[in-house]
């Protein structure tokens, strides 16, 4: 009988693709978190997790904590990054943001909270094309 919080063993075959997606994901989001860097943010949390979820990223600058989900994909087959993004996901991130700040108030005082998307889309990370949605909306 598996233990609480032990994961049962996958086929060797499940494993290396659910690693390889973790791979990639964890890549995407190692790029996103240079990129806010690059545009002179500070990086807050990375995978900050709460009963309702987890959130990419939280950078900040001095007027906005920004939330961001990170999307990469190694191509279009399955859509472009944001159409992941629908009404219930960006409701899923607006309910995290605000636990975030519930638990962060310091952070957020003074400065405005916005939720941004980072879509990559190529076979590697490194190279792949990146595109900053800004100020998602709340569905």
């Amino acid at each position: 009988m598996p233990q609480p919080g032990v994961r049962a063993p996958a086929t060797a075959r499940d494993d290396a693709g659910m690693a390889d997606k973790d791979d990639l994901g964890h890549a995407g989001e190692d790029r996103a978190a240079r990129y806010f860097s690059d545009l002179g943010y500070t990086i807050l949390a990375r995978n900050w997790r709460c009963r309702a979820g987890e959130i990419d990223l939280v950078v900040a600058d001095a007027r906005t904590v920004v939330v961001v989900e990170v999307k990469t994909r190694r191509g279009v087959d399955f859509g472009h990054p944001f159409e992941a993004i629908d009404a219930r996901k960006r409701a899923r991130l607006w309910r995290l943001a605000a636990a975030w700040a519930a638990e962060h108030r310091e952070a957020v005082q003074g400065r405005r909270l916005r939720i941004d998307a980072i879509g990559l889309t190529g076979p590697l990370p490194a190279t792949a094309a990146l595109e900053h949605l800004v100020d998602v909306e709340v569905p």
